[in-house]
């Protein structure tokens, strides 16, 4: 029952991850997920040590760091992937005060595999609420990362978008920390991007393709990590890998 738990939670995460990379590669900001995991280190360690939920303790750290980042980009005008790697080693630092060594490997790497039926139902719902954001943005951040002059003109409110797109990611990452740890979350949204944009011929195709190659690597990592026992999280990412690489010889000119 853990594994097929697993299997929907772990298509629901990296599904709708996979198609808000699509829109981060756009505008350049797929690496940005990793310190935003980062950032949730301290609200992870605190569910490991509590018995709860760890997307229940990334969430509020990651939001804290998203309005902050938001605030600072607005008063400085830096990039945001900028001010994100600027405050994201205070988290790393406060989580390894208090977090103790045995428990690392979860909060590195994650443990999907332990999923129950209130969490993955949640996972799901979340997940759901997230991609219905982020498609009914999607095409208005594309125009804003083109041109913010031309967006303005189109009579969108740039820094309402930028705080719901921002709000969207760290869902994501929240969520992307129970899949694959707070390591390797940038991996979870740039690679299965990553791999759409080698394919595709148009941008309703590439965020298909991101959506669908986000969906395939969790199912092909868990069903090795099933066979193996390996950590699950690590095996979803090199699934993703594996996906990229076989991209490259189909890739379109």
């Amino acid at each position: 029952m853990n594994f097929f738990l697993s299997i929907i939670s772990g298509v629901a995460i990296g599904g709708v991850a996979g198609y808000l990379g699509a829109l981060m590669l756009q505008k350049r900001m797929s690496l940005a997920a990793g310190p935003l995991g980062h950032l949730a280190f301290p609200g992870v360690a605190l569910a490991l040590i509590y018995g709860f939920d760890v997307s229940l303790g990334a969430f509020p750290f990651i939001i804290l760091g998203i309005i902050f980042i938001w605030l600072l980009e607005i008063k400085t005008k830096l990039p945001t992937e900028a001010l994100t790697a600027i405050i994201f080693a205070s988290g790393v630092a406060i989580a390894f005060l208090f977090l103790p060594i045995e428990k690392a490997e979860a909060a590195l790497v994650g443990n999907i595999a332990l999923i129950g039926w209130p969490e993955a139902l949640a996972t799901v719902f979340l997940a759901l609420a997230v991609f219905i954001i982020i498609k009914s943005i999607f095409s208005k951040m594309i125009l804003i990362n083109v041109s913010e002059d031309l967006a303005k003109v189109e009579g969108l409110n740039i820094k309402k978008y930028n705080l719901i797109y921002l709000i969207a990611i760290a869902m994501i990452v929240a969520m992307g920390v129970k899949l694959v740890g707070v390591l390797l979350t940038a991996a979870l949204v740039a690679i299965p991007a990553a791999t759409a944009r080698n394919l595709a011929k148009s941008m309703k195709t590439y965020a298909s393709l991101s959506l669908f190659f986000g969906v395939l690597a969790p199912v092909i990592g868990l069903i090795v990590y099933k066979f193996t026992a390996l950590p699950a999280g690590i095996l979803i990412i090199l699934a993703s890998a594996l996906l990229f690489l076989i991209s490259i010889f189909f890739k379109t000119k």
